[in-house]
């Protein structure tokens, strides 16, 4: 795909959980696109994944945006504030906020358990990083982006409507999307917007970890939904384009409250993944 207009110049984002994977990809193309893009993580050092809140920002300001790395564990709600009393003092407004943060090697250990098989530590890991820090965010987010009329994304799952993985990943998800919802019904007056994102399966450094079979296929395999090809999954950056795509729409209050997977905004905004594919995990 040729170079990316600009056209999120001058506008400022955040993207919570951009150390690697959705939020790495959603950062960059925000980045991209212009836009100053603060991205936060715990990681500093790589690990036994690749990926830091450092790399990313580099690589934000190597695509034309411009990077800022914040270490920040979304757990510690002091940590959070600090964070948008930073992005105030330094530019004085918001205008996206991406919730992205999330543990998937923690939610990997328990795929395709029954409940009684996932242990109630797995209920708290996946509550307090996956819905409790959305809201803790977007509570110190809000008084900005209502001053610009901005942009709220929960990086969600179809997992809120249908069985996915197991019970906790579910009414996770479930509980994330209600929280985009009656973000939406208090946010009406305002001119913000607030919509959850449902990626499909997405080739993730995680994933990227799968060998190949003997007829040099990458397939994973989820008990109970089927197996799947990671080489036909999409990039971790078509999330990212569909929340470009939904920021520089003048029109997007039309989409408030509601979740919407990457392929049908592909479709209707007109981009694709950066092989030019619209990929469907459905």
């Amino acid at each position: 795909m040729s170079e990316i207009p600009k056209i999120l110049a001058g506008r400022v984002a955040v993207v919570t959980g951009a150390s690697r994977g959705i939020g790495k990809g959603i950062a960059l193309e925000l980045g991209a696109a212009g836009a100053t893009v603060y991205v936060t993580g715990r990681t500093v050092t790589p690990g036994h994944l690749p990926g830091t809140v450092s790399a990313t920002a580099a690589e934000i300001d190597e695509l034309g945006g411009h990077g800022v790395a914040v270490v920040c564990d979304h757990k510690d709600d002091a940590a959070v504030e600090k964070l948008f009393a930073q992005v105030r003092d330094d530019h004085g407004r918001l205008d996206v906020l991406v919730n992205n943060v999330y543990n998937s090697p923690a939610a990997a250990r328990w795929l395709g358990r029954k409940f009684w098989e996932v242990p109630p530590k797995a209920w708290d890991e996946t509550f307090s990083i996956g819905v409790r820090s959305h809201y803790v965010a977007s509570v110190f987010a809000a008084p900005l982006l209502i001053e610009t009329g901005g942009l709220i994304v929960n990086v969600s799952s179809p997992g809120a409507q249908r069985y996915m993985h197991n019970a906790v990943y579910g009414v996770g998800k479930t509980a994330l999307d209600r929280l985009t919802a009656d973000f939406a019904h208090d946010l009406a007056e305002t001119g913000v917007t607030a919509v959850s994102l449902w990626p499909g399966i997405v080739n993730t450094e995680l994933l990227q970890m799968v060998p190949a079979d003997a007829e040099g296929r990458r397939l994973v395999t989820l008990p109970g939904e089927g197996t799947f090809d990671l080489d036909a999954a999409e990039s971790a950056r078509f999330p990212g384009r569909a929340v470009v795509a939904l920021a520089a729409d003048g029109n997007r209050r039309a989409r408030t409250g509601q979740s919407w997977k990457v392929a049908d905004l592909a479709e209707e905004y007109g981009f694709t993944d950066i092989d030019g594919r619209i990929p469907r995990a459905d």
